[in-house]
Formats: C-alpha cells, structure tokens, sequence
C-alpha cells in the first residue's frame, strides 16, 4: 500500500529515465513527452550541465534564509536573467513555483499603491483565466471549475473579457479590432473599482489552449492600464523561456509589464523555481517603505544555480529560435493531419505552445456534451500509443470546446515533431469514434 497522496492512479506506469524529449518506464516502454510533463521541461530531460551545476552549488552551501546572507550565485542568476526580461531596470524574488510567484506579484502591487499613498486592492484578471492554486491566485483565476470547491474562500478579484484570434465576437461593433472593445471592459472596471493590478498570459496557457489574443490587444490594454496608473502584471509562468517562439510572451506585442511572474521552464523540472520580477521603479517605491512579504524557500541557492545553467543551456543550443522554429513547423504538420476532420475547430499557438480544438461540429464550433470525457479519451489513446498530451477545458466570449494542448521540450527534433504531429492526429480520431 502507498502512503503517497498521490495525483495518479495507482495502475500507472512508474518511470525509469528520461531524455531529451523522451521517457522510459520500469517495463521498458518509451514515451515521447509532447507536453514537458506540464509544459515544464524546456531544456529537455537529462541535461548533465543543469545536474552538475546543483551538485556543486550543494558542495558549497545549498541554503541559507534570504534574510540573512547575499549570495553571489543568486546575484549572477539576476544579473543574467535582466538581460532577457521584458522590464526596465528588473528586480527578480526568486520563489518556489509560480502560484507563490503569482501570490508575491500580487503583494508587491498593494505594496506598490501603499508606498505612493493610494489605498488600491482591487485585482482585474480574465474570465476563464488561470493563475495558480494558491488562494489568491486562485481568487483572480477565472475558471469556474476550479474555484467552485473554495467559493467561500473568494471573491476579492473582478474579471474581464477575454480575447480570442482565432473568432472574434465583436466583429461587427468594433471593425476596428478587438483590442479596442477588450481595453474599453478594462477601463469600465479602472472607473468602478480602485484597481490596483491587471494581470494576465500574453498567450493564454493551459486554460485555454494556447489561446492568441488579435494584434491590438496588448497595446490597447497596456494603454488602459497606463492611463489609470493600473500595474500590468504579465503571467509568464507558462509562455516564458522561449516557450512561444521569443523568450517571453510579451515580446511578441513589445509590451513592458511592471512586473512579470514566471516558473515552469525556468527550472525546467530540475528545481521548483518561480519568479516574480519587479520593474525598478516598482521596486523602488516598495523599497521605501519595506516589502511585508517572504518565503522560507525563497532565493534559494540551488535554485539560481538551475536557473543559471538552465539559461546558458539555452543561450548555448539557441532554444528560443528552435521553439519557433520547430512550432511552425509542429503546426504544419497537425494542418495536414487534422484540417480534414469535423471535429477540430482550430489549431493555434507561438512556438512550442500549440493547442487544438476539439468540438461536436467545425461548422458551427458547438461543443461536445461532456468536454471532459473527450479529452480524457484522447490523452489516454495517446498515452496507449507512447505519447504523452496536456488537456484542458475551457471558454473564451461564448468560444466553447476540449483543448487538447502540445508543449514538448524545447529540443525535441524534427523527427519527434512528426511523429507528435500524426500520434496526435491518430489519437484524436481513434477516440472521436466513440464521441
């Protein structure tokens, strides 16, 4: 019997080893990882260099309480991760995982506010949005599923609309765009409330399928939130780190966040890393007043060393231009498999982030009855078949469907995007059958 509280069910396959973009179980068979567990291994399973640099960072000193001693590694870390970070002047508090880096990022914008002298606590997040399962980070979370065991427990957080490429719902009132009629939401809430923060995925993640906002989202928005002195609070924790084809989501639109949170292929699996990255002007009107915040794992040593080597791991193999370039390429691939099919409403993504729609019928997008079953049945016909998905349900302005989610690591070869592309295609119909 296991004393695990475990996430799985007990007949699962145990695993062995892992490499690259593949992983064996105890009986031998192999799986190609098409979702880096949970859109997590960047660099790839087994990197030596990553290993060898906590092994020596452990040698010297593996922790000490944040308040108590600088430490050169954490400083190299920061220095290094500035150079990339969509922010002027980037403070960065290390953290173990992002629903803690999301819980920071939210404290440094009341604690911004107070420093100036504004009582502002209120935070703007999307309908359907995800942000961690923390409480606060659940409280701004949009998705109803996921907060309907904890209701009593929030409420704080109010929600806007939520944008979608791939069908925009306001066509005809906004010609314009979509940006236009999402940034006019925002505003109505900057009026009615005293916002202190909106935050949001560049490119929504797991919630919503690689979901892609229209060209004149983000600059719109950003606007909005200068306008009304709104903190814009990128959620990085699933598009950082090359994982859209640019090393954070936000380049794709130039858009410069007062504060970024990110996670997930910063440690890239080998440490449970999180970061909430202030701007220095944010830092700076915090640091005046002091930062009523901290975690007993926070700027842990080992934990910047990861993040260092992981960083050099993809400066050296140049991990950002294979993301984009491998994701085009993994789209192509799943347009010819699946265009065919009246049951996939719509490829999308940046980069390695990469998500398909299932729905009933194409022409009109009307889901299925019971989301949930169909993803499940397709991520375990893949699984069958050695290949591992990431699936989801979710909506966006009346956009319903079962999302089923591609994210392999950062090195995963041409050879391997094919046969994601068309494992993935096959499971997709072996499991519609029965739809």
């Amino acid at each position: 019997m296991s004393h695990v509280f475990g996430r799985v069910a007990a007949d699962a396959p145990r695993i062995a080893r892992a490499s690259g973009a593949q992983l064996w179980d105890t009986t031998g068979k192999r799986y190609l990882d098409a979702a880096a567990g949970a859109i997590v291994v960047g660099v790839g399973h087994g990197v030596a260099e990553v290993v060898r640099a906590q092994v020596e960072q452990a040698r010297v000193a593996a922790y000490v309480h944040g308040s108590m001693f600088r430490a050169d590694i954490v400083e190299r870390y920061a220095d290094s991760l500035a150079a990339v970070l969509p922010l002027d002047d980037p403070k960065v508090f290390p953290v173990s995982g992002g629903s803690e880096a999301v819980e920071t990022a939210l404290k440094m914008a009341r604690a911004y506010h107070l420093a100036r002298g504004e009582d502002r606590h209120v935070i703007v997040s999307r309908i359907g949005s995800y942000h961690g399962n923390s409480r606060g980070a659940l409280d701004i979370s949009g998705r109803a599923a996921l907060r309907a065991p904890y209701l009593p427990w929030l409420g704080h957080a109010k929600h806007t609309l939520t944008p979608y490429e791939y069908r925009c719902p306001f066509p005809d009132s906004h010609p314009v765009g979509c940006g236009a009629r999402h940034a006019a939401a925002l505003a109505e809430r900057c009026e009615e409330q005293p916002v202190a923060a909106f935050i949001a995925e560049p490119i929504a993640g797991a919630a919503l399928g690689a979901c892609v906002p229209p060209e004149d989202y983000w600059p719109a928005v950003a606007q909005v939130c200068r306008r009304y002195g709104v903190l814009l609070i990128a959620d990085e924790v699933m598009t950082g780190f090359g994982r859209t084809g640019t090393w954070f989501g936000a380049d794709h639109w130039g858009v410069r966040p007062d504060i970024l949170v990110s996670a997930k292929g910063a440690g890239a699996g080998y440490w449970p890393l999180g970061l909430a990255v202030a701007s220095g002007q944010v830092h700076d009107a915090i640091a005046r007043t002091g930062f009523t915040h901290g975690f007993t794992y926070s700027h842990h040593l080992v934990g910047a060393a990861t993040g260092l080597a992981v960083l050099q791991t993809m400066h050296e193999r140049d991990l950002v231009t294979a993301s984009r370039r491998r994701g085009d390429l993994l789209r192509r691939i799943l347009h010819r498999e699946l265009d065919g099919s009246p049951h996939v409403g719509d490829i999308r993504g940046r980069g390695l982030l990469v998500g398909i729609e299932l729905v009933a019928d194409k022409a009109t997008t009307r889901p299925f009855a019971r989301a949930e079953q169909v993803t499940e049945r397709v991520v375990a016909a893949a699984k069958q078949a050695g290949l591992l998905l990431y699936s989801s349900t979710g909506c966006a302005d009346g956009v319903d469907g079962d999302l089923i989610l591609l994210g392999p690591p950062l090195v995963v070869t041409a050879g391997e995007v094919e046969e994601i592309a068309v494992g993935t295609a096959a499971a997709i119909h072996r499991a519609l059958e029965r739809a």
